[in-house]
């Protein structure tokens, strides 16, 4: 059993125990715990740890755990009803809405009921993490001198020079800002770079949470489609020249969720419509670190190729590594970067100093290479046994392009079919997808549903959770 799940059963356990003392009653102690439960030490100090999270029991250093004493009667609800006129009565004034919908996002980070296969995550299962590197990692930042203290607001200058390093180019560490996390990042380049009320390009599909950053900043997402070799030159220069966007947002390597990768021949001409309109590119290269093991060698970023100021690059960390490693970066050159670093002062000061120096311990040990090593030929295998088990168990999921980075396959469903009740069939049938409508900013063309085969525990729960799609769709496409 999972150790989370040991210690939510304990805190269950005991919560139901806890009329059996009076307040200020003291509880068993953690080594009877130990023993009649059969946990860890530590299960029963995170048990204990929650209930005193929740106000039950108060723990003494030394002395043990006790009943909490009753707390007073609550006061009625207050009247909230005033803050629905408060929070509309600005819209009025916008030129766009700051709409802030965040279920796109939601539906890659909520973790499934119990016993639901997980083909909605957007993040390494914990079998995959470097854990022990991670563990070692800290446990020797937390060592180093001046780990607790201040760091500069750009980031520690011998992380930035590694961010910088692998970019390439030009890109040097001046042109480099650590961030907390690609999402962070996001946010920044496109406070940075368009007004409220301002059209931004985005491509069709592409990330729900770069579609929310926009909207809730009051930007306006114009689609631009793309197909397997990443978005189409000729629509995004008649893109540009209808609406005056001054940004194109775009993921050319591994795209999220069609995981098309820029072609060469394109590469070259996006940063030239762009340049000849007048507007950034922010490259979201989220996957980098997600290749798989037949990839075969990598398209340097855009950024390397760029040599005028059009490309904000953003990258990090967390996807090949843990969701609670939030660390990644912003590239630019030119005035932008000082209003780049501007906003992301205002916003977060810093990322915290001890996070960055046990990025740069992970980075620079040996453990590094061998888990980028280890997840792409993990990643390959899993990718490999979901497109097989979906082309043979449920074949009216059309899968028109299959990757070699990333940590997903995007789905059609067959024509007229409905979105919504799939996902939910999919849902009781024990399995959760991620719905497409939020990929798309505008009228997809059609149904589609996102699987992911990186946050399950291997080959064994990808067939089974296959083969509960089968099951969804014998309920809802016949």
């Amino acid at each position: 059993m999972q150790e989370s799940s040991s210690v939510g059963e304990l805190a269950r356990s005991l919560k139901a125990e806890l009329d059996r003392y009076p307040a200020g009653g003291k509880l068993p102690s953690s080594r009877a715990l130990v023993e009649r439960f059969r946990v860890s030490p530590v299960t029963v100090s995170r048990a204990l740890a929650q209930l005193a999270a929740e106000g039950l029991v108060v723990t003494r250093p030394g002395a043990g755990a006790y009943r909490a004493e009753p707390r007073p009667d609550a006061r009625p609800a207050g009247d909230t009803s005033w803050q629905e006129v408060a929070l509309s009565a600005d819209a009025a004034a916008e030129i766009v809405p700051r709409a802030v919908d965040a279920s796109g996002v939601l539906v890659t980070l909520a973790a499934p009921p119990p016993g639901v296969v997980e083909f909605n995550g957007g993040y390494l299962h914990p079998g995959l993490q470097p854990e022990s590197a991670m563990a070692a990692a800290l446990a020797r930042a937390g060592r180093r001198p001046g780990a607790w203290g201040r760091p500069p607001t750009d980031g520690l200058p011998e992380l930035r020079e590694w961010f910088a390093r692998g970019l390439g180019g030009t890109v040097t560490a001046a042109d480099v800002l650590v961030t907390a996390g690609g999402q962070s990042a996001l946010t920044t380049a496109l406070r940075a770079l368009a007004p409220p009320g301002a059209p931004v390009l985005v491509e069709s599909p592409t990330y729900p949470g770069m579609l929310a950053i926009a909207r809730a900043a009051g930007l306006r997402p114009v689609p631009v489609p793309l197909d397997t070799e990443g978005v189409r030159p000729e629509l995004l220069t008649a893109a540009f020249r209808a609406t005056g966007a001054r940004v194109l947002v775009c993921q050319p390597l591994f795209q999220n969720p069609t995981g098309a990768v820029l072609a060469p021949a394109r590469r070259a001409a996006v940063l030239r419509i762009a340049r000849e309109a007048g507007a950034f590119v922010v490259e979201d290269d989220f996957a980098r670190r997600l290749v798989h093991e037949d990839a075969g060698p990598l398209p340097p970023p855009l950024v390397a190729d760029d040599q005028d100021g059009v490309v904000v690059h953003v990258s990090s960390l967390t996807k090949a590594t843990s969701p609670s490693l939030r660390v990644g970066m912003l590239a630019a050159r030119g005035p932008v970067l000082e209003r780049l670093r501007a906003i992301h002062v205002v916003d977060s000061f810093f990322v915290p100093r001890p996070l960055q120096e046990a990025a740069l311990e992970l980075v620079g040990a040996p453990a590094w290479s061998r888990h980028l090593r280890a997840v792409a030929g993990e990643l390959r295998s899993r990718r490999d046994t979901m497109a097989a088990a979906l082309r043979l168990q449920v074949p009216e999921l059309a899968l028109p392009h299959i990757p070699s980075g990333g940590y997903h396959l995007w789905l059609r469903l067959p024509e007229g079919s409905e979105e919504a009740a799939f996902v939910a069939a999919a849902l009781r049938a024990g399995v959760a997808v991620a719905p497409g409508r939020p990929y798309f900013s505008a009228e997809p063309p059609g149904g589609h549903v996102r699987v992911s085969f990186a946050g399950v525990a291997g080959a064994a729960e990808i067939a089974e959770g296959v083969r509960r799609l089968r099951t969804a769709c014998d309920e809802v496409l016949r």
